[in-house]
């Protein structure tokens, strides 16, 4: 059973509706006492940083995120804004993040002489850095829909599992043990989502 937190910032509906055409079994959970019999979470997000923590604190559900995933050793896949707050903090805004990897966030900044809108937004490859059960059966054509404005950077590079570019190249997918991140949405990405989402399920 996969955990998908309901913390008010994101359309869970399209992440369950995912999970369980893969042949997963999900449920929504927004209560620490919700959260308490989770075995795998996903943390799905859009918006703002600081919106999303502060949220996530009303909501009880910041110390029982960190103590299933540090102390507990549950799997999390962060996605988009919830990759984002797995880090330290984002230049976005001012709260604390997760702090479950080294890393922090910063807005696009393309290249001198480089037209790039900001947001990212649309289709775009990843490029693994390394091998991992999460990227089973996916290469380098693999394409995931994305829309953001801000990345992750990675303080250890052995943090950073598959990168893409726009104009420069960023951190697309973070993996540190049992932590998982991806900035696209991969239940708006077709097949490669939902082989994604798969192997995050079969970890």
């Amino acid at each position: 059973m996969i955990s998908v937190v309901d913390y008010g910032v994101a359309n869970l509906a399209s992440m369950l509706n995912m999970l369980r055409k893969v042949g997963v079994d999900a449920e929504r959970v927004g209560t620490p006492e919700d959260l308490e019999s989770a075995t795998k979470i996903v943390l799905p997000g859009i918006g703002a940083f600081d919106q999303g923590i502060a949220t996530l604190e009303e909501r009880g559900l910041l110390d029982p995120l960190r103590r299933k995933v540090r102390d507990e050793g549950v799997p999390i896949l962060g996605v988009c804004l919830g990759m984002q707050m797995l880090g330290q903090g984002s230049e976005e805004g001012h709260a604390a993040g997760l702090g479950l990897i080294d890393a922090t966030c910063r807005r696009f900044r393309p290249p001198e002489g480089v037209a790039l809108k900001v947001p990212h937004m649309g289709w775009n490859t990843v490029l693994p850095r390394r091998s991992s059960p999460l990227l089973d059966g996916l290469d380098e054509q693999s394409r995931f829909y994305f829309v953001h404005s801000y990345h992750v950077v990675c303080r250890e590079p052995a943090d950073e599992l598959a990168c893409s570019r726009y104009g420069n190249a960023f951190t697309s997918i973070v993996a540190h043990g049992n932590i998982y991140g991806v900035q696209f949405h991969p239940e708006k990405s077709h097949r490669f989502g939902m082989a994604l989402l798969r192997n995050f399920a079969n970890l």
